[in-house]
């Protein structure tokens, strides 16, 4: 039997393989009123024969760690949806993961989970540079920011 071979959508990750700095904004939020500014290092590179991507974000807010992250990404040929797998410092279990399509040059997701739904949308507009966007919803149709970054390639 011939081993599966990854397809386009798997080859899509490619844009996002490397190392990122950035600097992000977090909005006011319930448990957290104050906005605040946090700058971030981000590791991507593709893994299992070119089928996953797998990210290590840390954020530093004043100067200390103040979360960091891993994520899975792929591709799943029965929904015909791309996948996020997200970890963190938090704790919690991610539950299902994050399913979205990549459209032009943004790729996005959405996530119910139990404390609502997220959107994630990250936004190539020129090579070597990405916007992100995290939104929350209690509902899934009222939705406000909760992170907005952009971030430039320091090494691929």
């Amino acid at each position: 039997m011939e081993m599966p071979k990854p397809t386009e959508h798997h080859r899509k990750y490619q844009a996002l393989v490397g190392e990122w700095s950035g600097e992000e904004k977090l909005h006011p939020m319930p448990w957290s009123p104050q906005a605040a500014a946090a700058t971030s290092h981000c590791t991507y590179r593709l893994d299992l024969d070119g089928f996953f991507l797998i990210c290590d974000h840390e954020q530093t807010r004043d100067g200390k760690v103040s979360y960091r992250g891993h994520g899975v990404f792929g591709h799943d040929p029965r929904q015909q949806k791309h996948t996020m797998h997200w970890f963190d410092v938090m704790g919690g279990d991610p539950g299902a993961p994050a399913t979205g399509t990549w459209q032009g040059d943004t790729l996005s997701f959405q996530h119910s989970h139990h404390m609502g739904h997220s959107r994630y949308t990250y936004r190539f507009e020129r090579d070597g540079f990405y916007d992100f966007r995290i939104e929350m919803s209690q509902d899934g149709k009222n939705w406000m920011p909760f992170l907005d970054g952009a971030y430039k390639r320091v090494s691929k």
